[in-house]
């Protein structure tokens, strides 16, 4: 079981690259900004706990960013070692349905939370909003979940 979790993990890891790398095209290709969503997010946590992010403008902006990225980070690699565990007590979808099960669940775990605490709403999304959302999570679901099928015998 401990396995599973662990190749899970790394496996997510290595959908956060994908992720980020397919992110980091896209704003290069159109020219677009990073989104602001998970440092807002990670703000309105923080203060909702009541340990907001301390610092004048620059320094709280700077560890917003940081930790907005740790975020996603933590939520790649959380989601790869849930599905590495799911994987490990039987659960084999098809590499296709696994890879978009995997995508969809890591959309899901990063959005829900900015919908929830209304620091985004997906409804108000444009279709170019939509496809900067699906698309990493499409490559991250297909690595994460193709480097768990390659692990299968490691271990």
């Amino acid at each position: 079981m401990v396995s599973g979790i662990l190749r899970g993990a790394a496996a997510g890891a290595a959908g956060v690259t994908a992720l980020d790398a397919v992110t980091y095209a896209d704003m290069a290709g159109r020219a677009r900004s990073t989104s602001e969503t998970p440092q807002r997010t990670v703000a309105t946590i923080a203060r909702r706990i009541g340990h907001p992010v301390e610092g004048d403008s620059d320094t709280r902006a700077n560890r917003l960013t940081g930790l907005g990225a740790l975020s996603g980070i933590a939520t790649g690699v959380g989601v790869g070692a849930a599905f590495g565990l799911l994987r490990d007590i039987g659960l084999r979808p098809p590499i296709w349905a696994g890879s978009l099960l995997v995508g969809a669940v890591a959309m899901v775990a990063a959005n829900g939370p900015m919908a929830v605490l209304q620091v985004s709403d997906p409804r108000t999304w444009s279709t170019a909003d939509w496809i900067a959302d699906i698309v990493p999570h499409i490559a991250y679901g297909f690595t994460t979940y193709a480097a768990l099928v390659a692990m299968d015998g490691a271990g």
